[in-house]
């Protein structure tokens, strides 16, 4: 193979290339893994060390993002009074959102299966509560400011990344986006080039702990080969 010629420095990346049958094997334990993950709102207030909370982000932080400007911040709260303003301040939007019909009435009868309320009262007793926040825009490597290119798809995919690694260490989760989540930004005193994606609450399931009895969309309905 020539050599080619960059304006940027480049490295060699030659990962090691597993054989077919242990490629498959890894893709099977991997999807039976992920399978096994659900979203939780009912945990136990057990601690859960810090370094956990590193190591998740720090495996989101692998994302691939648009131009490797990593769009991403995540806010860790361990606070007591901190996690129950932010509860508060949440269970004031989704009480709107429930009881005071700011949901179309197709969403709350979307999400009845689920029996999701206004009640958010796990977020005072998780240990950990993690905002992810979104950067409209940041500083180059020269400290001028830049433009962030595809924010939505370069966060969401982190957050993905994140959840798995949370799971792989026994922990639980979910996906809580109580909009709106401008109060997020107050309360966590963020910049205004910033603004709230997914907030986080991160602990042990709960002794009793009950999730919905769901299946997943069969893969012949998530995947299509084309052609046929």
């Amino acid at each position: 193979m020539g050599t080619r010629e960059h304006n940027h420095p480049f490295v060699s990346y030659c990962p090691p290339r597993p054989d077919e049958s242990t490629g498959l094997e890894r893709g099977e334990q991997f999807h039976e893994f992920l399978e096994t993950r659900r979203s939780v709102r009912f945990f136990a207030g057990d601690p859960v060390p810090r370094r956990m909370i590193e190591l998740a982000v720090a495996a989101a932080n692998t994302a691939p993002s648009g131009a490797h400007h990593q769009p991403w911040k995540f806010v860790a709260i361990a606070d007591p009074e901190v996690k129950h303003r932010i509860r508060v301040a949440a269970e004031h939007e989704e009480r709107i959102n429930y009881e005071g019909g700011r949901l179309p009435q197709a969403w709350r009868e979307a999400l009845a299966p689920l029996e999701t309320t206004s009640d958010k009262s796990y977020l005072d007793v998780v240990p950990w509560i993690v905002v992810v926040f979104a950067q409209k825009s940041g500083l180059g490597a020269d400290g001028a400011p830049r433009k962030n290119y595809y924010v939505n798809e370069s966060v969401g995919i982190a957050c993905g990344m994140f959840i798995a690694a949370l799971h792989s260490m026994g922990l639980a989760t979910l996906t809580h986006t109580p909009n709106p989540m401008a109060f997020l930004s107050e309360i966590l005193g963020r910049p205004g080039s910033e603004r709230p994606y997914i907030l986080f609450p991160i602990g042990y399931p709960a002794a009793d702990c009950e999730v919905p009895a769901l299946t997943r969309k069969p893969l012949a309905q998530a995947l299509e080969f084309f052609p046929r």
